[in-house]
């Protein structure tokens, strides 16, 4: 076998696995849309093609008061969610990126320590906390609703989108050479007006990238919103498409839960889609020191 021969053979071989990899990345989301077109007596017959097109499932979906009241807190608390880790997260990522003050090592480690917490392990008494909050005012404890709420909801899903934007954007903010701070000084700049309008802006595609994933992050959270919401008013679209029900008491709508996992999914595909390009300087930015 000469060189171009196993060369070829090796390029094959690469395109077969990749295409195995494809495969077995895109089949769940593709059954999904399967049964989601499938009537409930169809559901039971293992076909790769649905037996006709069948959106009856889809209407059911959009009909369905809570799947749409869901879907709307879902919208409100991931944007709500994700603005705040950007806001934040990057403030924290520039003081411990290019600020020079003790304990920055402690700090870093302990934020990453922060995101090593399974969501199970914290959720009782993060529970406890939600349900009996109280502010220390003159000496006295006052009392305040974060259960079943939306607000209770951003507070929490904060815990596991915050450490992770601080984390990843201070590194971006390490990689920005530090001649661009100095001519900011030269100029008359307070290290505030060098954050905002030098260093932010050349941060803007790690800040999409790490957004994108915070935005996820809260638009699939299950558990918190399961436990620390009592009914759809607060629920968001996860726990709301849990709760569907069948026409009987014992019977569970895969082909509308199915329907209404194509849904939610839809968006994240279309917002990834949109920010491609951005994502991937955002991935790479950071990968050589300017």
């Amino acid at each position: 076998m000469t060189n171009k021969q196993g060369e070829q053979v090796k390029k094959g071989l690469f395109y077969v696995l990749l295409f195995i990899i494809c495969i077995y990345l895109l089949f769940p989301f593709y059954w999904a849309i399967v049964s989601s077109l499938k009537t409930s007596g169809q559901l039971f017959n293992v076909t790769l093609l649905p037996q006709g097109l069948y959106w009856e499932s889809y209407v059911t979906v959009f009909q369905n008061d809570d799947f749409a009241l869901g879907l709307r807190n879902s919208i409100i608390v991931s944007f709500v969610v994700t603005a705040l880790s950007i806001a934040v997260g990057s403030s924290a990522a520039y003081a411990l990126g290019r600020l020079p003050f003790r304990g920055k090592a402690p700090i870093l480690y302990l934020i990453l320590s922060m995101t090593m917490f399974p969501s199970i392990a914290i959720i009782g008494s993060l529970f406890t906390f939600v349900r009996n909050p109280c502010i220390v005012v003159g000496g006295q404890c006052q009392q305040f609703e974060l259960y079943n709420s939306l607000l209770g909801l951003i507070l929490t899903y904060l815990i596991f989108t915050l450490p992770f934007t601080t984390w990843v954007l201070t590194n971006f903010f390490k990689s920005l050479p530090s001649e661009l701070e100095q001519a900011a000084m030269v100029d008359g700049a307070t290290p505030f007006q060098t954050f905002y309008m030098i260093l932010l802006p050349l941060t803007m595609p790690a800040i999409v990238t790490t957004g994108m994933l915070a935005f996820i992050m809260a638009w699939n959270e299950f558990v918190f919103a399961l436990t620390l919401t009592q009914d759809f008013t607060a629920r968001t679209v996860q726990p709301a498409i849990a709760f569907f029900s069948g026409s009987s008491e014992r019977e569970i709508p895969w082909n509308n839960i199915m329907a209404a996992s194509v849904v939610v999914t839809i968006p994240l595909i279309a917002m990834v889609l949109v920010f491609q390009r951005r994502i991937v300087d955002g991935l790479t930015a950071g990968a050589v020191k300017g």
